[in-house]
């Protein structure tokens, strides 16, 4: 394997601010692995029965931990996870817990309470920058491979693919949500891969899966809580010209949208599709607190993503494989015609010093590497 000290720093970093950290990510995105890498922990892995014994006196068990870190794995076998966590928040602060999941803590009945205020919340999304550069890989490997560890470093295929989406089935959504008719849900999560990145519309998703239309807003809620999906809503100030409601739909790693798209070698276009899936996926892991939205006008102007923050203008981003000077900037053009303040950026896999050109009259346009997000 390879050395992910990002990620080791951002659990450090949750500790020093919370004693319980809640890690969140999907399946096979190196959760287990990672939590291993911290240096003094104690590994627990709740799908084991004697497990789950020690832990059915939460007190005693935590008072046995003084001074301690622990891991507790798949804490979602427990049957009242929430009680472990709350009771360590409230009454032992001196025992350190790094519980993982592949949903948010709040997702499901099974957990009782939300822990507000008492925890903090790490996203390991699959393979950053970072990740990739430790892993030798090349950026195109990434970009075809995908960012779940095991899946770039074996090269694996359609075969190991479909065999995560069986898993992905039973071991969360059946254990976490109890969904019916499996057939209709994996066509969906099938068909939100083949069209990621695309402007959803429940409707034309609906009649493939063979389900209505409310069922489907209802599949992709469970996806956007398990991190399979990621919802970027558009940015609009509800001016007249702008699309409101429209959300687009990405799936969660480049190597399932290759896959499910049908990809063979990779073209320059599919490039720069799944570069724009590899920034987003940046952003979520390291940019700075800030929603992620898009622009779309009703001329069909786009911007792929916005950063919007209280207080303060948006910072729009394009995305392109290359940045030759030939690129087709209309959308960004036309955003900040709308919106005059705020920072623009064009983020391209070539570019490795960052410089600026003008995108209008003094209206500037920073040409970065994806390393920069970590400062957008």
């Amino acid at each position: 394997m390879f050395q992910r000290p990002y990620w080791q720093g951002r659990i450090e970093a949750a500790w020093s601010r919370k004693n319980v950290v809640w890690l969140v990510g999907v399946r096979r995105v190196g959760k287990t692995v990672l939590c291993r890498s911290l240096p003094d922990i104690e590994y627990l892995d709740c799908e084991l029965p004697s497990v789950r014994r020690s832990l059915e006196d939460p007190e005693s068990f935590l008072r046995s931990l003084r001074g301690k870190r622990v891991v507790l794995d798949e804490m979602h076998r427990l049957p009242d996870p929430s009680e472990l966590l709350k009771i360590a928040a409230d009454h032992f602060p001196d025992v350190h817990v790094l519980a993982t999941g592949s949903s948010t803590l709040q997702a499901t009945a099974k957990f009782r309470d939300s822990l507000t205020g008492r925890k903090e919340e790490v996203w390991l999304t699959p393979m950053i920058e970072t990740d990739r550069a430790s892993a030798s890989g090349t950026v195109i490997d990434r970009l075809g491979r995908g960012g779940l560890p095991s899946f770039f470093l074996d090269e694996v295929g359609e075969r190991e693919m479909q065999e995560w989406l069986d898993a992905y089935w039973a071991k969360d959504i059946q254990e976490l949500f109890r969904l019916e008719r499996r057939s209709s849900f994996t066509r969906f999560v099938e068909l939100v891969l083949s069209r990621s990145g695309g402007i959803f519309e429940a409707t034309a998703f609906a009649g493939p899966a063979e389900v209505s239309r409310p069922t489907i807003s209802n599949y992709l809620g469970v996806l956007e809580i398990t991190k399979v999906a990621h919802v970027v809503r558009p940015f609009s100030t509800r001016r007249a010209s702008e699309i409101v409601h429209a959300p687009k739909v990405y799936g969660f790693d480049t190597g399932f949208v290759k896959t499910f798209r049908g990809w063979g070698e990779l073209r320059a276009d599919d490039l720069g599709h799944l570069w724009e899936h590899y920034v987003l996926n940046e952003l979520y892991a390291r940019s700075r607190s800030g929603e992620v939205r898009y622009w779309r006008s009703s001329r069909h102007h786009e911007v792929d993503f916005v950063i919007v923050r209280r207080g303060r203008p948006p910072t729009a981003i394009e995305c392109k494989w290359r940045a030759d000077g030939r690129e087709d900037l209309s959308g960004l053009k036309a955003f900040r015609r709308a919106y005059p303040e705020g920072r623009s950026y064009v983020i391209a896999s070539d570019v490795e010093r960052a410089f600026e050109r003008e995108l209008q009259r003094e209206v500037p346009v920073r040409y970065a590497g994806i390393d920069e997000i970590a400062s957008i």
